[in-house]
């Protein structure tokens, strides 16, 4: 996937001579987050929207370069981990730049997004299932070797969650029968997060056998 085609150099970023009042009346015009401060096409960091509203409007930007973030990605870097930088930063931009910190423009969270939807992981039909396990127990060959012994491919996978030393995997599954998939992790002694027919029928059938044993002990 080529990043660099999606640059955005069309707006021109901020110098940071600039006066607060035109920088909230850029704001007012744009729906960004934050937006980038160069001095000499130099990359300073990020203004966000929250600050620049509470500046004096006839103080200039260097007044309070104090307060700009210094989030950026580099034209190289992959789309994994320009994602992962939006999520950091909390922006809805994010600056690019060149080896030597010149500034180049800016993604927009919308485009990075869409190269996600285009990968397999989304695009292609299949299965999400969401499974936990100890973080020392699990392992990315097992789950791989669980699901290929049910004649599925995996798609994709990811971490979606960790905590009190349990991690949750959230897994893209080939069309297959997942209730063989989901029976086979839980021999492996995974938890099964996320719901599914079979849990529905099995939670049903307990439902039902403890109105009935309730009924026989009336």
């Amino acid at each position: 996937m080529k990043t660099n085609l999606y640059i955005v150099n069309e707006i021109e970023p901020l110098d940071v001579s600039v006066k607060v009042t035109e920088a909230q009346l850029l704001f007012n015009e744009l729906t960004y987050t934050h937006f980038p401060v160069i001095k000499e096409n130099i990359y300073l960091g990020c203004i966000s929207e929250t600050d620049i509203r509470c500046f004096e409007t006839d103080k200039t930007l260097e007044t309070y370069r104090y307060a700009l973030e210094g989030f950026f990605v580099r034209k190289d870097d992959n789309w994994l981990d320009i994602l992962e930088s939006f999520a950091q930063s909390n922006s809805n931009i994010m600056p690019v730049l060149e080896d030597d910190n010149s500034y180049l423009g800016i993604f927009e969270l919308g485009d990075i997004i869409t190269l996600f939807n285009e990968t397999p992981f989304l695009s292609e039909p299949g299965n999400i299932l969401i499974v936990e396990k100890g973080t020392l127990d699990y392992s990315f060959s097992e789950i791989s070797q669980i699901i290929e012994s049910n004649n599925a491919k995996v798609l994709g996978l990811f971490i979606s969650k960790m905590e009190n030393d349990v991690a949750q995997i959230t897994l893209k599954i080939s069309d297959s029968d997942i209730n063989n998939i989901v029976q086979t992790f839980r021999r492996y002694s995974y938890n099964i997060v996320s719901k599914h027919q079979e849990d529905s029928f099995l939670t049903n059938l307990k439902e039902r056998s403890q109105y009935l044993e309730k009924y026989l002990n009336i």
